[in-house]
């Protein structure tokens, strides 16, 4: 895909990560569907294949997957100041958030509406988590090698809680190790 560098790019995503952080709740994956819709089908700046680097490079590299994907996706489009005007986009309306939200639950927290508010957040990210977990699903390859990674890892992960970054290497091993086998059965 076609880099567009430029100033005049660099307003374009400082505003699309601001509004993909101001009007999207729990974190990285619960942003996944937003950051697709704006940067994918809206934008065009990124494609349907980097949205799936993007959260395996953000998984697999320290810091929050919002901030990696909209330093990632700004880098792509404008260079370093792109990266730097998508990030700031991105962290801003959570700084500011929280700076409102520490200043008033320790007056409201004990009122019902306060309490009933947070459970329905924590149910709508939860859909959303499922929502992004879906489309991932559908552009995964899909076949017995993929569904056993998937589900050794969540195994390790889940049950076992077994360090994610150790899943991940595991999961990328395991993915190298199958690509090997099946091009090896290839030539012969």
């Amino acid at each position: 895909m076609e880099q567009k560098r430029g100033r005049s790019q660099l307003l374009p995503l400082f505003l699309t990560f601001l509004k993909i952080g101001a009007f999207t709740f729990g974190g990285g994956y619960a942003m996944i569907p937003l950051i697709q819709r704006e940067t994918v089908e809206g934008r065009k700046w990124i494609s349907d294949e980097d949205v799936l680097e993007i959260i395996a490079i953000a998984e697999s590299t320290p810091g929050p997957i919002a901030i990696n994907s909209a330093t990632f996706v700004g880098s792509r489009v404008a260079g370093v100041a792109g990266a730097a005007c998508a990030t700031l986009g991105v962290i801003l309306p959570s700084f500011v958030i929280i700076l409102i939200v520490a200043g008033l639950l320790d007056a409201f927290q004990h009122l019902r509406a306060v309490q009933y508010a947070f459970f329905g957040i924590r149910a709508g990210v939860l859909a959303l988590i499922l929502k992004a977990f879906w489309n991932m699903y559908k552009k995964c390859p899909k076949g017995a090698v993929s569904y056993g990674i998937a589900a050794g890892a969540f195994l390790l992960a889940a049950v076992l809680k077994v360090n994610v970054l150790i899943v991940i290497l595991c999961c990328a091993l395991a993915g190298l190790v199958s690509s090997l086998i099946r091009a090896g059965r290839a030539k012969k």
